[in-house]
């Protein structure tokens, strides 16, 4: 690992943060380990698995595969900065997890969806679905979830 220092500022969920951390940290690290916002999950880590979904600047981000020094002057938005959203309650109301550890990645690839798509396709959901995986339920809920936050 890169073990060259830096302090940065980083802004997550419309908060400001200082943050000093090492040239080869993931956002993920930096999100759990020195900020404690431990909503973003460990799965994976090579990006396959999509339980460490975090929005970067509205866009859904995989926090394992992207350098904490990269998150310097973008807005990041974790689950715990998302406060009572359409989509958060579209996951109650639709049963759209069952154990729960993947859920705040696909909360927070959904809430990019309907912020970026008015009115997305059955197809254009089911191709942002499949950046996430979970292995307890199936995706139709999650697809339901969605669908009943379109107007």
């Amino acid at each position: 690992m890169d073990n060259r220092k830096f302090t940065i500022e980083m802004e997550i969920n419309d908060e400001m943060f200082e943050v000093d951390i090492l040239a080869g940290e993931t956002l993920l690290y930096v999100l759990r380990n020195k900020l404690g916002l431990t909503g973003a999950k460990p799965g994976c880590l090579n990006g396959d698995c999509g339980a460490c979904t975090v929005m970067v600047d509205n866009l859904p981000f995989k926090s394992c595969i992207m350098l904490g020094i990269e998150a310097s002057g973008h807005k990041i938005t974790t689950i715990e900065g998302l406060r009572d959203t359409p989509i958060q309650r579209a996951f109650i109301e639709h049963f759209a997890f069952q154990c729960g550890y993947c859920t705040p990645g696909f909360i927070l690839n959904c809430h990019s969806l309907v912020q970026n798509h008015a009115h997305p396709s059955k197809d254009t959901i089911k191709s942002w679905l499949s950046s996430n995986i979970c292995r307890c339920t199936s995706y139709q809920e999650i697809e339901e979830a969605v669908m009943s936050t379109i107007k």
